[in-house]
């Protein structure tokens, strides 16, 4: 067979990265990227390229397969919901087989990629892959898998410190925390639009089991206890006045999310899903690397 025969089919590829949403990733990948490149500049001042692009490659064979095991396991879910009834693997537009190939191919290279990291990386690497197959079992038995999502998330900048330091220390602990309580945060918002579909199907979650008003409060406070995670990781980290006014702005962004969406109006749910959501990752990131630039970190 020759190599053109063996490719995959372009359209299989695209149906599958959409099936992964793979451009998601500009939730999380943000925070692991402060988080090296804090420990790049505490340990030596400098930017290590070949360990920023493994920890890439890493968070995303990662995110990638959590996705795909998702949607696998999820996928009769997904077909009595109409919300989630025309996802790719309901649809047909990716077969089992291709989700199944997909995601072994995603935790390979998660695997790999931190195997070329450093030993310590590729011995836990296996640990947090566990979260990621737990969550999507956790609407079936816990009233809280927004919980479980925000711990899956929240080892992204822990696993990026230890990728660039190959040694433990508390302040990823702090940063990936506040990353958990964020993503469990905003889960509890996205997941007000589905509280009929999941009560009529038993699916478990704050909204279903609470209502729509404690979880918005839920989300309210799970932003406030995240506002207060990052303020502590800046003070642990003696962080510049660049960072502090990307905090300010993400403060900006949170209270923005909150007055958009109400009980009785979830019409702009995507605006303060999807839009502001990504705009708190990219812009502290921004703001975090400019101030560890401020501060020297060549490149």
């Amino acid at each position: 067979m020759s190599a053109v025969a063996a490719a995959p089919e372009p359209g299989k590829v695209r149906a599958f990265l959409n099936l992964v949403l793979i451009e998601h990733s500009v939730f999380a990948l943000p925070f692991a990227y402060i988080s090296a490149l804090t420990a790049m500049f505490l340990t030596d001042g400098r930017m290590h390229w070949g360990d920023l692009f493994l920890v890439t490659v890493c968070m995303v064979g990662l995110r990638t397969f959590a996705m795909a095991a998702n949607r696998i396991i999820d996928r009769e879910i997904d077909a009595r919901n109409p919300r989630t009834a025309n996802r790719e693997l309901v649809t047909g537009a990716v077969s089992l087989r291709t989700a199944y190939v997909g995601s072994g191919i995603a935790l390979l290279v998660f695997l790999g990629s931190a195997a070329l990291l450093n030993p310590l990386c590729l011995l836990l690497a296996p640990l947090a892959v566990v979260p990621m197959v737990v969550y999507p079992y956790g609407k079936r038995f816990t009233d809280f898998p927004h919980a479980i999502l925000g711990f899956a998330q929240a080892i992204g900048p822990i696993g990026a410190w230890l990728a660039v330091s190959g040694s433990w220390s508390w302040y990823p602990v702090v940063l990936g925390l506040a990353v958990g309580i964020w993503i469990g945060g905003f889960d509890l918002i996205f997941g007000t639009q589905d509280v009929a579909a999941d009560r009529a199907e038993g699916v478990r979650s704050v909204p279903a089991r609470f209502g729509i008003p404690a979880a918005l409060y839920g989300a309210r406070a799970c932003h406030a206890v995240t506002m207060a995670l990052l303020v502590w990781y800046a003070l642990l980290t003696d962080a510049g006045p660049a960072f502090w006014v990307g905090l300010a702005v993400v403060a900006g962004a949170f209270l923005y999310e909150h007055s958009i969406v109400k009980p009785h109006d979830l019409s702009r749910l995507n605006r303060a899903f999807f839009t502001t959501n990504g705009f708190v990752g990219i812009s502290l990131f921004a703001f975090a690397l400019l101030d560890l630039v401020l501060r020297g970190l060549t490149f």
